[in-house]
């Protein structure tokens, strides 16, 4: 089985069994017809998934991983917020009609700041440090910019890296390990797709700083199930398992922003069917 898999079920389990609901309260997400979107959810939830032992990618249903590394590109490397440079749709919902979603995710990752060594936005300082200064212990970003708020269709949900260096005593290679900071999450629908998003994001910054992966930790303050979708996991977490598939970037990349979706190989993806129409709450 994918260990991603084994966290996915114990995850859902401890939510299901000892989760606080917020049915009756005061809750702003709601149903497409017009009702409040309840949870039943957990505070704190902190999952770690080490990326030298397999890719976290869920087997109990597809991931689709070539779509998520899009959306990582379009935030990331693009440091875009219109939608009609992804790929995909997850996000038309929170467009206005010109795709913009405001100054929200991939905005705020392309501020340029000003340091001693120049003129950066976070992605490249973060770049910059772990090249230069690997062992510092403040080599972060944070898209949650609380100036900017009101301006963003959507509050970010993942909002915070933090990235640190160690290396093992048998080896010469600087290990990359990091931690997503996340104030929300939808299990059903995000929780894996955040997961492969960062995992790959490991991926490519390590292999562009000549390191290799190590650990990813991803911490949920609060780790939710909507109503409508309890019977969803309840039918998911019961289902069969998978080994973990193969995925790797291409060798050889070393510049961030040289990489493509065609740059990501996905090998020997064996899944359970796909749900599909999963009610999503706005």
């Amino acid at each position: 089985m994918s260990y991603a898999d084994k966290i996915f079920k114990e995850m859902c389990l401890d939510i299901l069994e000892h989760g606080v609901s917020t049915e009756g309260e005061k809750v702003r997400p709601k149903w497409e017809d017009g009702s409040s979107a309840y949870t039943v959810k957990r505070f704190g939830v902190v999952n770690r998934y080490d990326l030298r032992k397999e890719f976290p990618a869920m087997t109990l249903r597809r991931t689709g991983i070539k779509n998520a590394f899009d959306e990582l590109l379009w935030i990331w490397q693009k440091k875009s917020n219109n939608i009609h440079e992804l790929n995909s749709h997850i996000w038309d919902s929170w467009a206005d009609e010109t795709g913009s979603i405001g100054k929200a995710y991939g905005y705020q990752l392309g501020v340029k700041h000003q340091y001693r060594e120049g003129l950066m936005d976070q992605v490249d300082r973060v770049l910059y440090d772990l090249k230069n200064n690997p062992y510092s212990r403040r080599i972060m970003t944070n898209i949650y910019v609380h100036a900017d708020l009101h301006e963003m269709n959507l509050y970010p949900c993942a909002y915070s890296m933090t990235f640190s260096v160690t290396k093992e005593a048998d080896d010469d290679r600087l290990v990359l390990n990091a931690i997503l900071n996340q104030r929300s999450q939808d299990v059903l629908t995000a929780n894996n797709w955040n997961v492969v998003q960062y995992a790959l994001l490991v991926h490519m910054i390590a292999q562009c700083c000549d390191m290799q992966v190590g650990e990813l930790v991803h911490v949920i303050a609060d780790a939710h199930i909507y109503d409508r979708h309890i019977p969803l996991v309840r039918e998911l977490i019961t289902r069969e398992e998978h080994p973990a598939p193969k995925v790797w970037l291409t060798p050889g990349i070393k510049d961030f922003y040289a990489f493509t979706v065609e740059d990501l190989h996905v090998e020997d993806y064996a899944t359970g069917p796909q749900i599909r129409n999963i009610p999503v709450a706005v």
